[in-house]
């Protein structure tokens, strides 16, 4: 399979990278004019377009399906990267993104899928790539956007992680970065063990778990207006990072059946050895979505 290399940069001048691929020429696929004719994948925290075992897994069962598939960086990409914007060199990377600036690199990724000539674009992310997706399409939905496949979106939630039994383990490590802040060290890194196990720094974790909660998922998928399917796996809903957030996720369904949840069962969180099962629930997903339309 040929990998078209790509390469665009961000409305701030951040330049990122990808690898797209296209289904072959003579491929059949079912006569129903399918939902999308390319998907955009974006990956999870500190992962990158050409490591990412989920998508990685998923790729071929999309091909499959007759649709390109472009996976693409963020700025996010790795722990620690650096890259150009208008504002000079930077650091970049898990450990130092703002999450809310994630919306320019999606962008800018599906301009490029839009000036390859594809009208129907799918969004499909994983864990932090995938409330990326859901801020993205939060704000205001691009036309070319047709569908969005959140796969483990976590808790990114100030008053949720205060409500656990690590709470308070949430709330030194909060006043921690707080106190970084204030003293001038905002991008000095930080070892966290709780929600998640990584450095990053004090700006960093304050912006992700701050309590006007910019980026919970419960609070940002009422206002995505595209069909939407949500998937978990069971093993991982057992992490309080996502306790109960298919119920959540759940309650959030209205008439017109725009949001779906899916638990997938046995799957941990990179969905090891059950992903032919999740491309073929996204497969079902899409055919229904596709025949209703």
């Amino acid at each position: 399979m040929l990998v078209d290399l790509v390469q665009v940069s961000a409305a701030d001048g951040m330049r990122l990278h990808g690898a797209l691929e296209t289904p072959p020429a003579d491929q059949t696929v079912d006569a129903v004019k399918p939902l999308v004719d390319a998907w955009l994948c974006i990956h999870g925290t500190g992962s990158n377009f050409y490591s990412a075992s989920t998508l990685a897994g998923l790729v071929p069962k999309l091909l499959a399906g007759g649709a390109a598939v472009l996976r693409a960086n963020t700025r996010g990409h790795d722990l620690v990267s650096t890259g150009p914007t208008t504002a000079g060199r930077g650091l970049q990377g898990a450990a130092f993104e703002r999450v809310d600036e994630s919306p320019l690199d999606l962008a800018a990724w599906i301009g490029l899928l839009r000036e390859r000539g594809y009208q129907r674009i799918g969004l499909l992310g994983h864990s932090m790539g995938a409330i990326k997706a859901i801020l993205t399409l939060a704000a205001a939905a691009p036309p070319e956007v047709a569908a969005l496949v959140a796969i483990s979106p976590p808790h990114l939630s100030y008053s949720y992680y205060l409500e656990t039994e690590r709470a308070e383990e949430f709330r030194r490590t909060f006043a921690l970065a707080e106190e970084r802040i204030a003293a001038g060290q905002g991008d000095e890194l930080m070892l966290i063990r709780f929600p998640l196990t990584y450095y990053v720094s004090a700006a960093g974790f304050v912006d992700r778990y701050g309590p006007d909660e910019k980026y919970n998922v419960l609070r940002l998928l009422p206002r995505v207006a595209v069909p939407t399917l949500i998937t978990y796996g069971s093993s991982e809903m057992q992490e309080i990072t996502f306790r109960g957030m298919s119920d959540a996720v759940e309650q959030l369904a209205d008439a017109k059946s725009l949001r779906q949840v899916a638990v997938i069962a046995g799957a941990d969180h990179i969905y090891s050895g059950v992903h032919d099962v999740l491309a073929a629930r996204i497969e079902r997903w899409l055919l229904r979505q596709a025949r209703g339309a």
